[in-house]
């Protein structure tokens, strides 16, 4: 029947139309073909369902570099049916995050920290939009400007000498081995709660929240790649987790939000002005009982920048800045160069001050090459794609995730020589620094989603860093050699030493 059909078409005048009707269809068919055809990033085999999630390990910085010396500087991976583009060169971060920095503003959607963040209304984890603008504006301007990073310059000097005098008394002690990394702990919470909040807030019940805390940031929530599989995350606890931590974290930002307001009501009652005296806590109220401001600052919001201050000023500073003291350890030259510059420039002073800071090129050095080996937050923030996108000539959709690999950029071999050396030197005659601008080194990130904390950060680390140095002359116990100093990592969104730095800490003066 069909043939006899076809035949009459094609011995009729309704022929030409056919023909054009048959052109038409298969130019369709082509030009949809050709649409489908992408260039897509190279990528390593999947598995079924959990697509490359088997890759990644317990370091999955580590991890994915080398994927990366197999697969390139820009590869497509899948985590379950979420597709993740991995950025391991800098020239694919500079296309990331300032090339396309607009279509990679977003964040990639996840429950826990998400549940931690109140609903990502913080600065760290919102969508890219009017709300971020807003808030990023008021850290910027009002919570980490310049002047208001000076304004708790006291503050710093005074925490940094109290940790010099408890590290003073234990070496004194009859048990001198000091664990440096519990006391860099309190040093960074302390200048953290009495900026953010106005006193210290301690005690161990207030460690073991914030441990936790930073903990579940990094945890891997199975339902965010695998949704059928979310029952998993229900299983382990983190949700659970999560929930009861966020409730705990929020009844004592409660508290002191509430200790500040009856404070400022009583000033308000007696004529008193303690503007000098303001932390974050203070700057924040002042801005939500502004009623000319054209942004509404609610409650839950204040408490997501509180929090967003203390996780980042306290974590990664702690952390980076246990890795530069363990280094310097590993590397006796380099301490003793860091140590005459630092005791050259105090002169007989009896302590270090953050005027000292700027003349002291080998000591910035230092913290350059601490974080080009040991980067904070080694993928940094994970970022996701708002439109399709032409990236590196790969065809990037929309809704892709987008991880930064910064620590396998710090090791690149093609940009840095004997990259798994600790070599300050190498940055004594270079250009490079680590603000955002020169993308072979971005532990703060860069472009619009840049922290916006490096100032108050760094004013902490160069401090203390040249304070401790300039006070004590360190050493393993034990009869340890310094090069054998064990430099294992923990797992987590932030990167510390698996051990404790346990050491022994001679007065210099």
């Amino acid at each position: 029947m069909l043939s006899i059909i076809f035949h009459q078409l094609l011995t009729s005048s309704l022929l030409p139309y056919f023909t054009l009707l048959v052109t038409i269809i298969l130019f369709k068919l082509y030009f949809s073909h050709s649409k489908t055809l992408k260039t897509l990033p190279p990528s390593p085999a999947k598995l079924p369902i959990i697509g490359n999630l088997h890759q990644l390990g317990s370091s999955p910085h580590r991890s994915l570099q080398a994927l990366a010396k197999k697969h390139g500087p820009l590869m497509l991976l899948h985590f379950g049916s979420v597709p993740v583009v991995v950025a391991s060169s800098a020239h694919a971060s500079r296309e990331i995050m300032k090339t396309h920095d607009l279509t990679f503003l977003n964040r990639a959607k996840s429950t826990v920290p998400s549940i931690l963040s109140y609903n990502a209304r913080d600065v760290a984890f919102a969508d890219y939009g009017e709300y971020w603008r807003q808030i990023k504006s008021i850290v910027v301007l009002q919570l980490l400007s310049h002047k208001r990073v000076q304004s708790f310059r006291r503050v710093r000097e005074e925490e940094t000498d109290i940790l010099v005098e408890k590290i003073r008394t234990i070496s004194r002690s009859s048990s001198p081995i000091v664990n440096l990394s519990e006391l860099l702990i309190s040093l960074t919470n302390g200048v953290i709660c009495r900026s953010a909040m106005g006193r210290r807030h301690g005690g161990e019940k207030f460690k073991e929240l914030f441990v936790d805390f930073v903990e579940l940031l990094g945890v891997f929530s199975v339902g965010d790649y695998i949704p059928w599989l979310s029952w998993v995350d229900r299983l382990n606890g983190y949700e659970v987790r999560a929930v009861k931590i966020a409730a705990e974290f929020d009844a004592f930002l409660e508290g002191v939000i509430v200790e500040h307001e009856e404070r400022r009501n009583k000033l308000m009652l007696s004529g008193g002005d303690d503007e000098e005296e303001k932390d974050f806590v203070d700057i924040l109220l002042d801005i939500q009982n502004d009623k000319d401001a054209s942004f509404v600052l609610e409650r839950d919001t204040v408490k997501a920048l509180i929090l967003d201050v203390f996780t980042g000023g306290t974590d990664s500073t702690y952390a980076t800045l246990e890795w530069e003291l363990s280094e310097l350890i590993r590397n006796p030259q380099a301490m003793t160069k860091l140590q005459q510059e630092v005791r050259e420039i105090a002169n007989g002073k009896p302590k270090i001050t953050e005027d000292d800071l700027d003349h002291m090129p080998y000591l910035k050095a230092v913290v350059k090459e601490t974080f080009r080996m040991h980067m904070p937050l080694p993928l940094l923030v994970p970022r996701e794609s708002t439109q399709d996108v032409k990236l590196m000539g790969y065809d990037i959709a929309s809704g892709t995730q987008v991880l930064i690999n910064a620590w396998a950029v710090g090791r690149d071999p093609s940009v840095w020589d004997d990259p798994d050396e600790f070599r300050p030197e190498r940055f004594l005659d270079s250009g490079v620094d680590y603000r955002g601008l020169d993308f072979e080194l971005t532990p703060f990130g860069a472009g619009r989603r840049k922290c916006p904390g490096i100032q108050f950060a760094m004013s902490v680390n160069e401090l203390v860093l040249a304070s401790l140095v300039h006070k004590f002359d360190f050493g393993l116990g034990d009869g340890q050699k310094m090069e054998d100093l064990d430099m294992s990592e923990t797992s987590g969104i932030t990167i510390h030493k698996k051990l404790p730095l346990l050491v022994l800490a001679t007065p210099y003066v």
